[in-house]
C-alpha cells in the first residue's frame, strides 16, 4: 500500500464495503473534519473509472457534506491497496466497521459470505475479525433465507429473534410463514410459538411425502379453510417415508455417488462447513428430514475438513513424496464396543485352548522364545471398560467354564489352602503379588510328584490365562480351532447399548429382519433400530433369530461397513484405549 492523495471527484464507495445500512448520519463527524482536519486517511483501490472506497465511507459521506458547503476542497489523502485481493479488502472493511458503528446482520452475512467464497475459512474469518466462530456460522446461516423475508427485516417489520429462527427453516416452511405474515386473516408465529410450528407440531402436510400417496392407506385429514392435506397416522407415515428415503438412497449410490448420507431427523445441513464438490471428484449427497416429513437433497458435498486432508494428500503427490502412513480410518466402533468384543472373543478362544494342550505347549515355547507383554509371567487381567461389560463377562459361559478348570488346577497344585488369596483368582501371578505364596522350588517340587498329562494340564491352563487379550493372537487361535461363537456367547443388552454406528446398525437391521425392515428403517432413530434387533432376536412380535452371532464376533471378524475393525480412535479417545490395553490393537 502507499499514501497518495485522490481528489474527491474520483473516489466512489466500493462494492466490497461491507456495510449497506447505516452509516448516513455524519453530522458529527464532519463538524471533527471541519475543526481537526481528516486525522485517518482513507483505504482504497484503483479502478478503472478512478478509485473504489474501502474502508473509509462514513468519512468520505462527511468529506462530501463538507464539499458541498465549500469547506472542503483539498484532495483526500488515500492509502491506496494493490489490485487482485478480493479478499483482502473485505476483511480491511469489515475490521473497520465492527469497530464503528454496528452494521445489520444481513451486512455481516454478505461479507462473511463474500470472504467464504474467497476459500477463507470460518476460523480464519472469526480470528481475524475477533467475534466467534459461532457468530460467523450464524451470520451464513441467513443464506438459507428467502428474499421477501430478507426484505421485510431490513424494513424492521420482522424482529431478529424470527429472523434466526426463521434460518433453520426450510425455503418452503419460510415461503408458508410468509403467506401468514402477509394475510390479514391469519397470524404468523413468532417466538416459541415459532419453533414449534417448525419442529413440534404432528400435522405432517401430504404434500411433503416422498412416496406415491396411492400406496398409503391410512387416512388423510383436509383443511376446511386451506388446499393442504395432513396425514392423519404420523407413525404410518414415517413408516412409509423411510422406506422411501432408503430407495432415494440407494439410487444415489447405483448412480455412482461416492456416499450417501442421511442425517438425523430435525439435523440442519451446514454448507458454510462444506464445499460444492462434483460426483466424478468424489462429492457426496447429504439427505435431510425435517420434523414435518420434508426431505431435502443436498448433491455433491463435501467437508471442509476432509477437502483439506485430499488437498495435502495431492500436495505430497505433486512434491514427489511418499507418504510412509496414511491416517488411519475411522473405526464404526467405540472404544468400550471393541472392548466387549474383545473380552467375550478372547474368553472363547483361552476356554477352547483348554482343550488343545498340544497346541498350548507349542504356544508356550513361543513366548518363550519371543516374548510377550504378559510374560514376566503374570496372567491377563481382563479389564473391563465399566461395569456393565464387567457383569457381561462374568456371567458368560465361556467364564463359568474357565473358572471351573482354574479351580480343579488349583487343587492339583494345593493352593486352595493357602492363608493369602490365592484360592481365588488366577495361577499365574507377577512375583509382585506372590506375597508368601510357595516358591519356584515348591511349585516344581509339587509338579515331579505328577503324571506327564497333570503336568500338561497345568501348563494348559497357564498358558490360557497369560494370552494377552485384544491382540492378532486371539483371531489368530480363534481361526486355528474353528471356535464357534454360539458356543460361548448370546447377544445381551450391554452389546446392544455399545453399538454407536448409525449405518452399522441399519445393516444389523438388515441381517436380522431383512432387506424391506432395513430400507423402511434407514432413517429412523438409533434406539428404534435396536428394538427391531431386540425383537428379533427375543422374537416379541417380530420372527426369531436363532443363533445369530454379529460379524464383529466372527472369526476372523469384519465390519459391516467395510472398514477396520480396530482402526485408531481420535486423539481425545487414545489415553483411554491405552489405559484398557487396546492401543496396539487400534
Amino acid at each position: 500500500m502507499k499514501l497518495t492523495h485522490i481528489p474527491l471527484d474520483q473516489l466512489k464507495a466500493s462494492t466490497l464495503n461491507v456495510r449497506k445500512k447505516g452509516g448516513k448520519d455524519v453530522s458529527e463527524l464532519a463538524a471533527s473534519i471541519r475543526s481537526l482536519g481528516l486525522l485517518q486517511p482513507l483505504l482504497v483501490r484503483k479502478n478503472c473509472e478512478g478509485f473504489d472506497i474501502i474502508a473509509g465511507q462514513r468519512r468520505y459521506n462527511a468529506l462530501t457534506l463538507l464539499s458541498k458547503e465549500g469547506a472542503f476542497a483539498d484532495a483526500v489523502p488515500c492509502m491506496e491497496m494493490e489490485n487482485g485481493d478480493d479478499a483482502a479488502a473485505i476483511e480491511a472493511s469489515l475490521a473497520e466497521n465492527i469497530a464503528r458503528l454496528p452494521m445489520d446482520e444481513i451486512d455481516q452475512y454478505k461479507a462473511f459470505s463474500a470472504m467464504r467464497r474467497e476459500s477463507v475459512p470460518v476460523p480464519d474469518i472469526a480470528a481475524k475479525f475477533g467475534v466467534t466462530e459461532r457468530l460467523v456460522e450464524q451470520r451464513l446461516a441467513i443464506a438459507n433465507i428467502i428474499s421477501p423475508i430478507l426484505n421485510a427485516y431490513r424494513r424492521d417489520d420482522i424482529r431478529p429473534e424470527t429472523l434466526r429462527t426463521l434460518t433453520m427453516a426450510t425455503p418452503k416452511q419460510q415461503k408458508a410463514w410468509w403467506n401468514m405474515h402477509q394475510s390479514e386473516d391469519e397470524h404468523a408465529p413468532t417466538g416459541r410459538a415459532l419453533r414449534d410450528w417448525l419442529f413440534g407440531g404432528e400435522q405432517i402436510p401430504v404434500s411433503n411425502a416422498l412416496f406415491d400417496v396411492a400406496t398409503y392407506d391410512g387416512a388423510i385429514m383436509s383443511d376446511l379453510f386451506g388446499e393442504e392435506q395432513y396425514f392423519a397416522d404420523a407413525s404410518l407415515f414415517w413408516t412409509f417415508q423411510n422406506g422411501a428415503i432408503g430407495d432415494k438412497r440407494n439410487a444415489y449410490l447405483e448412480a455412482g455417488w461416492s456416499d450417501v448420507v442421511v442425517l438425523d431427523i430435525g439435523h440442519h445441513f451446514a454448507p458454510w462447513n462444506h464445499e460444492k464438490t462434483s460426483k466424478k471428484k468424489g462429492g457426496k449427497v447429504f439427505i435431510t428430514v425435517s420434523r414435518d416429513g420434508e426431505v431435502s437433497f443436498h448433491e455433491g458435498w463435501l467437508s471442509l475438513c476432509e477437502l483439506k486432508q485430499r488437498a495435502k494428500a495431492q500436495e505430497a503427490v505433486d512434491d514427489g513424496d511418499t507418504p510412509t502412513t496414511e491416517k488411519p480410518e475411522r473405526s464404526e466402533l467405540t472404544a468400550a464396543m471393541r472392548n466387549y468384543l474383545g473380552l467375550h472373543r478372547h474368553a472363547a478362544v483361552r476356554t477352547e485352548l483348554l482343550s488343545h494342550p498340544a497346541l498350548a505347549l507349542r504356544l508356550s515355547v513361543a513366548h518363550i522364545i519371543a516374548g510377550s507383554s504378559l510374560w514376566k509371567v503374570e496372567a491377563e487381567g481382563q479389564r473391563p471398560h465399566n461395569d456393565a461389560i464387567g457383569k457381561s463377562l462374568a456371567s458368560a459361559k465361556a467364564s463359568e467354564t474357565f473358572a471351573i478348570e482354574q479351580n480343579a488346577v488349583r487343587a492339583l497344585l494345593g493352593l486352595q489352602d493357602e492363608e493369602d488369596d490365592s484360592s481365588t483368582g488366577s495361577i499365574a501371578r507377577s512375583r509382585s503379588s506372590f506375597g508368601v505364596r510357595p516358591s519356584v522350588a515348591d511349585i516344581f517340587e509339587t509338579l515331579m510328584g505328577m503324571m506327564d498329562e497333570e503336568v500338561m494340564r497345568v501348563l494348559t491352563l497357564v498358558m490360557a490365562e497369560t494370552l494377552a487379550a485384544h491382540t492378532d493372537m486371539v483371531d489368530i487361535l480363534g481361526e486355528v480351532l474353528a471356535i464357534d461363537m454360539k458356543r460361548w456367547w448370546t447377544p445381551d443388552n450391554v452389546f446392544l447399548d455399545l453399538l454407536r454406528d448409525k449405518q452399522a446398525l441399519i445393516e444389523i437391521v438388515r441381517e436380522v429382519a431383512g432387506e424391506n425392515t432395513a430400507d423402511a428403517h434407514v432413517g429412523s432413530t438409533a434406539k428404534v433400530q435396536k428394538k427391531i434387533i431386540a425383537d428379533c432376536l427375543s422374537g416379541e412380535g417380530r420372527t426369531k433369530v436363532e443363533n445369530w452371532i454379529p460379524r464383529y464376533m466372527q472369526f476372523p471378524a469384519t465390519a459391516y461397513l467395510g472398514g477396520p475393525i480396530n482402526a485408531a480412535r481420535p486423539e481425545t479417545d487414545q489415553s483411554e484405549a491405552e489405559h484398557y490395553g487396546i492401543a496396539d490393537a487400534a
